[in-house]
C-alpha cells in the first residue's frame, strides 16, 4: 500500500436470498475449484440438527464457534450447514428450513481478497469486524443479529488462521462476550430464549501422505534460502522421516539465523545471545529435545524483536500476547493508511497529498514485520518431532513457505497444494451462556471473570473436538 486511502467504511450485512441460494447450489463446484478437499465428514451432526430445530422454534439463540486452522475453513462450514445438516435432518425425519448462519469476518479480508469478496460476504450475511479496536458499529450489528436475526451466528474465536491442525491458539474473548450481551438483550426485551455456544472442530488429513511433494517444496525453499540442494526420496520410512525432519529443522534454523542477523544489524534489536546454540546437525541426537527448546526460545525472542520494530515506529507499548500486539499494530497501520481525519483526499494540496502518501507507505512497511510474526504465533519448536505425521510436516513447511514468500515479496494467496485432503469436522456439546448469567451480572469484576472462564471452557471444548478426531 503506497497511497493514502479514504477511511474504511463499514460494510453492512445485506443477506440476499438469491445470492445465498446460488452460493448453496455452487458450493460443491467451489469446493473442488478453490480447495484440495476431496471429502468432508462430520461427527455429532445430530447435535446441530437439534439446535437448529430449537432455534427455529424460538427456544434458543445460537453461536457457532468453529476452529480456524486453514483458509479453507469457510468452505467446510458451508458444507456442514448447507449439505450435512440437512442430510442428517432428513434421515431423522426432522423438517428444517435450509440452514445458514450470519458470520463475523476480519475487515481486512476485502482489502487483500478484493471488493467482490466484500460484496459476497455482505450478501451472505457477513459482518466485518476491526480486530484491533473496539468496533462499535460491527459489534452492535453482530449483537442485534444474534438476538433478532433469522439465522444463528458463526465466528472463529481464534481470530485468525494459525496453520496448525492440532494446536489451538489462545482464544479472543469476543465470542464469549457476544454471548453474554445476547443474554442481556434478551432479558431486557422480556424474552425467554436461552443462549448457547456450540464448538465445532475442523481437521485436515491428506488422503495420501504427500512425502514426495513435501520433498519437492523443501528443495524449493532450500534454494530460496541458500542451503545446499538435497536429493528427493519417494518412500516414507522412519529413516526418511528423520531425514526430512533434519532438513526441515535446518531450514528453520537457517531462516531464524538470517532474521536474527537482519534485526540485530539493521534495526538494533538483540533477539537473543547467539552463543551455545546447538547446530541443526544435532537435532536427531539424544539432546534434540534441548535443541528444540533452544529453537523455540530463539523464535519467541525474534518475534518479540520484530514486533518491537513496528511498535517503536507507531509509539506503542509492547503489552499483551503476541496476538494482541499484532492486532494493535494492524489497527495503528490502518489508521495511518485509511485516514479518518481527512474528510476529502481530493481537497489536499499536492504537497499535503504526497506527505499523506509517504505516511501510508511507511505504515505499510512497518506492518510487514507484524505479518511475519502472525505466521508463527502458534509455532512451538517441537510440533513435528513429537508427532512426525505428514500433516504436521506439511503444516510447518507451508508456514515457512508463506514466510519466505512474504520476505521475497511474492503473493501468498495461492499456497502450494501438496495433495488431496479429507476433512473431519466434530460438533461438540453446546455450552449454555444463560446458565452463567447470574455470575456475569453480579459486578464488573465478576463479568470480566465470567467472560474469561467461558473463553477457557470454550478452548477446552475445542481441544476435545481435536482429540475425538484421532
Amino acid at each position: 500500500m503506497d497511497r493514502v486511502q479514504h477511511k474504511l467504511e463499514f460494510i453492512p450485512p445485506n443477506l440476499n436470498p438469491l445470492v445465498l441460494r446460488l452460493t448453496q447450489l455452487l458450493s460443491p463446484a467451489l469446493l473442488r475449484w478453490q480447495t484440495a478437499i476431496s471429502h468432508i465428514q462430520a461427527d455429532n451432526t445430530e447435535i446441530l440438527v437439534e439446535l437448529y430445530r430449537s432455534f427455529e422454534a424460538g427456544k434458543i439463540r445460537l453461536l457457532l464457534a468453529f476452529r480456524h486452522p486453514s483458509p479453507d475453513d469457510p468452505f467446510c462450514m458451508a458444507h456442514l450447514l448447507h449439505r450435512l445438516v440437512p442430510q442428517v435432518a432428513r434421515q431423522q425425519q426432522i423438517s428444517l428450513q435450509p440452514p445458514h448462519s450470519y458470520f463475523l469476518y476480519d475487515r481486512g479480508i476485502p482489502l487483500w481478497a478484493g471488493a467482490r469478496v466484500g460484496w459476497l460476504f455482505s450478501n451472505l450475511g457477513g459482518i466485518p469486524i476491526h480486530r484491533g479496536k473496539v468496533d462499535r458499529i460491527g459489534l452492535r450489528t453482530a449483537r442485534d443479529l444474534l438476538v433478532n436475526g433469522t439465522y444463528p451466528m458463526a465466528a472463529a474465536p481464534e481470530g485468525a488462521t494459525n496453520g496448525h491442525g492440532e494446536i489451538i491458539s489462545p482464544l479472543e474473548p469476543g465470542v464469549a462476550q457476544l454471548g453474554f450481551w445476547g443474554v442481556e438483550d434478551l432479558l431486557k426485551a422480556g424474552r425467554s430464549e436461552q443462549v448457547f455456544i456450540v464448538p465445532i472442530g475442523i481437521q485436515y488429513r491428506y488422503v495420501q501422505p504427500p512425502w514426495k511433494p513435501l520433498e519437492k517444496l523443501l528443495n524449493q525453499l532450500e534454494a530460496d534460502i541458500g542451503l545446499p540442494q538435497q536429493g528427493e526420496k519417494a518412500n516414507s520410512s522412519a529413516t526418511d522421516e528423520a531425514d526430512l525432519y533434519q532438513r526441515l529443522y535446518k531450514l528453520g534454523d537457517r531462516l531464524l539465523s538470517l532474521m536474527e542477523e537482519f534485526y540485530t544489524r539493521f534495526y538494533y534489536q538483540m533477539p537473543i545471545a547467539l552463543t551455545n546454540i546447538p547446530t541443526a546437525d544435532t537435532v536427531v541426537a539424544e539432546d534434540s529435545l534441548a535443541s528444540n527448546r533452544d529453537f523455540a526460545t530463539r523464535l519467541q525472542a525474534l518475534l518479540d524483536a520484530a514486533l518491537k520494530v513496528a511498535e517503536q515506529y507507531f509509539n506503542l507499548q509492547p503489552k499483551g500476547s503476541l496476538i494482541e500486539r499484532c492486532r494493535r499494530l494492524e489497527q495503528a497501520g490502518w489508521d495511518w493508511i485509511y485516514r479518518e481525519d481527512i474528510k476529502q483526499l481530493e481537497a489536499l494540496s499536492p504537497v499535503e497529498r504526497s506527505l499523506a502518501d509517504r505516511i501510508a507507505q511507511e505504515a505499510s512497511l512497518r506492518m510487514w514485520h507484524m505479518r511475519l510474526v502472525e505466521n508463527f504465533v502458534a509455532v512451538t519448536g517441537n510440533y513435528v518431532r513429537e508427532k512426525p505425521t505428514a500433516e504436521r510436516f506439511a503444516e510447518t513447511t507451508l508456514l515457512m513457505w508463506e514466510t519466505i514468500a512474504r520476505i521475497k515479496g511474492s503473493s501468498i494467496l495461492r499456497r502450494p497444494r501438496l495433495g488431496k485432503q479429507s476433512v473431519q469436522m466434530t460438533v461438540g456439546e453446546p455450552i449454555s451462556v444463560s446458565d452463567r448469567w447470574q455470575t456475569y451480572q453480579a459486578s464488573r469484576r465478576s463479568a470480566k471473570q465470567a467472560v474469561a472462564d467461558l473463553t477457557q471452557d470454550l478452548h477446552a471444548a475445542l481441544e476435545r473436538t481435536i482429540q475425538s478426531s484421532f
